[in-house]
Formats: structure tokens, C-alpha cells, sequence
């Protein structure tokens, strides 16, 4: 079994979340008293919101890479990033290593696309939903990306960082949520995205009419597949 490195602790409600299904996976998959190898790196959020809320990608990006390349020097062999919105600087990782990194939105547009759906509706934070980034990996697995209306995303993104970081998960919110898939699936959505990692604390495939992709759970697959390959 390869050593998972997992760059984490943004926020380190959906890091608690990763590790879990990490090694309920590789329990299921082994057996016996087996677990994940993993490396853990969980950073101190504030420091990276406060970057996120300065524009400053390029000093996040500076200090991922550099997390990177500890724990590659630690031994890991394989790189996981447990956030999607600091993929946006994602290159900036991969340069800065030399073991394979695992995308979180690869690992959304594979299942998208097994699933046979060309049009998704993707929620996450202001910074997933507004920038490119996302919606370009998506589009490399040949799917269309909808993201909801302004005032819809200012809602999506508030719930996140007000609420779901903090291990907060309202009912209200959640109503607020389905609504605003109602109206992407209104507008073509096939299917959601969560792309957010905390988002799967709050909605699951229960909550809305279309098919839920949550990104958590399959970039864990995803890992765990790489990590127990021959």
C-alpha cells in the first residue's frame, strides 16, 4: 500500500471527513485490521482564508507547494489536496513535486462522465463557482459546467464559510441549498457537483431530484485505488 500525503486542514472539518472514508475504504477493500497510510499536513485555515480574501493566490500558492514538498520528503507517494478551492493553485503544487497528484475535479468529471451526463450544476465557494478553474477540468471530461445566478452564490458561499467550516449544519440551510439546485436543474443541470468539501456535511443525494456527485467521497476513491494498485 502506497503512503497517501494529504495536504489538509482547509477546513479540518472536511479533513476529519477525508480520513474517515479513507480508511473505512481501505477496511473494506482489506479487511481485517487494515487502515490507510496516510500523511497528514492539516494547515491553520485562518491563515489560508486570509490569503483567499486578500486575492493573494500566489502566496497561498507558495505555501502549498511548500507543505507539498514536506511531505513528500516525508515519505508520501502519492498527493492529495483536500479542498477544492485551493486546486485553483494546483499547478503551483505539481511543480513543486515530484509524485503524482491526484485532482479533485479528475476524479468529479470521471464519475460525471461514467454516469453519462454532459451538463452538471456545480455549487462550491465564490472562488470554485466565479473562477475558471474548476469548470475548465470539468470541461476536459467533455462536460458543460452551470453555476447559479449571483445571488445564489453569495448564499452558497456564506453557508460554507459561516456556517460548514465551523461544523455548523443548519436545516435552514439546507432548504436554502435545494433551492438553489431547483433552479440549476431548472436550467439544464443533469446533475450536481459538490464542489466543496464540506458541502457533503450539509447535502446528499436524498435532498435533491438529480444525481449528487460529491467530490470528497471520490477523490478518497480515487486515492485509495492509486494507493492499493500494483
Amino acid at each position: 500500500m502506497k503512503t497517501i500525503g494529504v495536504l489538509g486542514g482547509m477546513s479540518w472539518e472536511s479533513s476529519l471527513e477525508w480520513y474517515r472514508l479513507a480508511n473505512e475504504r481501505v477496511a473494506a477493500r482489506l479487511g481485517g485490521y487494515h487502515s490507510a497510510r496516510i500523511l497528514l499536513d492539516s494547515l491553520d485555515f485562518a491563515e489560508i482564508e486570509a490569503l483567499q480574501a486578500q486575492d493573494d493566490w500566489d502566496s497561498a500558492g507558495a505555501l502549498l507547494a511548500d507543505r507539498a514538498r514536506a511531505l513528500e520528503a516525508a515519505g508520501a507517494e502519492i498527493l492529495v489536496l483536500a479542498t477544492n478551492t485551493m486546486h485553483l493553485v494546483a499547478d503551483r503544487i505539481t511543480d513543486a513535486v515530484g509524485i503524482p497528484f491526484l485532482h479533485i475535479a479528475d476524479a468529479a468529471g470521471a464519475a460525471v462522465s461514467g454516469a453519462g451526463l454532459a451538463t452538471v450544476g456545480l455549487l462550491g465557494t465564490a472562488f470554485t463557482m466565479d473562477k475558471p478553474f474548476y469548470a475548465e477540468k470539468l470541461a476536459a471530461h467533455g462536460i458543460r459546467t452551470l453555476v447559479p445566478d449571483a445571488d445564489d452564490r453569495r448564499t452558497v458561499h456564506a453557508v460554507i464559510y459561516d456556517e460548514l467550516v465551523h461544523g455548523v449544519v443548519r436545516d435552514e440551510s439546507r432548504r436554502a441549498y435545494v433551492e438553489v439546485v431547483d433552479r440549476m436543474v431548472a436550467r439544464g443541470a443533469e446533475g450536481i457537483v459538490l464542489g466543496c468539501t464540506e458541502i457533503e456535511l450539509l447535502l446528499s443525494a436524498s435532498d435533491v431530484p438529480v444525481p449528487v456527485f460529491p467530490t470528497t467521497s471520490l477523490h478518497v476513491d480515487a486515492a485509495i485505488a492509486a494507493a492499493l494498485a500494483d
